[in-house]
């Protein structure tokens, strides 16, 4: 006979464990968005958004879009996926804000559009519409090639390949800008996105450990940047 005490403990440890779970996973949907919220307060703050690159928007654009596609011939893990959902959103919010604050202070009369198709103000544009119509473009762009090479295990292998490539630069174009300025005025100091960046690295390298090989390529290029990020 089963003893109802027994079983009791039994539900509450496992009603225990879903909790944190599930806990679990919002920190990882929305973990990779929380380094940005002290960038933006920032920006906001000083109206100057000269200590953040754009960069780093672009970045994380293609790898999160690439990462969508790659679910999308081979499923992994639904928190990932939504991570990447959330991460979009997180950096056209960004991109929003600089251009915000780059059109109130104008350096020049001059703007840059897309359309002038002028590769020496690639993704530095003043309108935020810009940007949209870059990434639907390339949106459009990988869901044709997917379309047809979607039954290609070569091809989806690839773009989970590319999605790490990218992700990996990720600390590369904030560790260009502090270089060009000399400093890194315009990162928040009273919490740092390189700090938050090596906790959540932590964070997702314990999520990631059983998943497959190719997420390790990225780790060892991610910490380097970061920690160069912030000397």
């Amino acid at each position: 006979m089963t003893n109802p005490q027994v079983v009791l403990q039994e539900e509450e440890s496992e009603g225990s464990w879903m909790l944190l779970s599930w806990l679990a996973s919002c920190l990882m949907v929305f973990g990779g968005a929380l380094p940005y919220v002290p960038q933006y307060q920032e920006i906001q703050r000083s109206s100057n958004t000269e200590g953040f690159s754009t960069r780093v928007c672009l970045v994380l654009l293609v790898a999160n879009i690439l990462r969508i596609f790659f679910w999308i011939g081979k499923q992994f893990e639904l928190t990932l996926l939504l991570q990447s959902v959330v991460m979009i959103f997180t950096m056209f919010a960004m991109l929003h804000l600089c251009c915000t604050v780059q059109n109130s202070n104008p350096v020049s009369t001059k703007q840059h559009r897309l359309s002038d198709l002028d590769l020496r103000y690639f993704w530095k544009w003043n309108a935020f519409e810009d940007y949209l119509l870059f990434c639907c473009g390339f949106s459009v762009l990988c869901a044709m090639v997917s379309i047809l090479l979607l039954g290609s295990a070569m091809f989806i292998e690839m773009l989970g390949s590319l999605a790490v490539m990218f992700e990996a630069m990720l600390g590369l174009p904030q560790l260009l800008q502090n270089l060009h300025n000399r400093s890194t005025k315009g990162m928040r100091t009273t919490c740092p996105m390189p700090g938050i960046w090596r906790l959540l690295l932590h964070g997702k390298l314990s999520n990631e450990i059983l998943k497959p090989e190719r997420f390790w390529e990225n780790h060892n290029i991610m910490l380097v940047t970061f920690s160069l990020d912030s000397q």
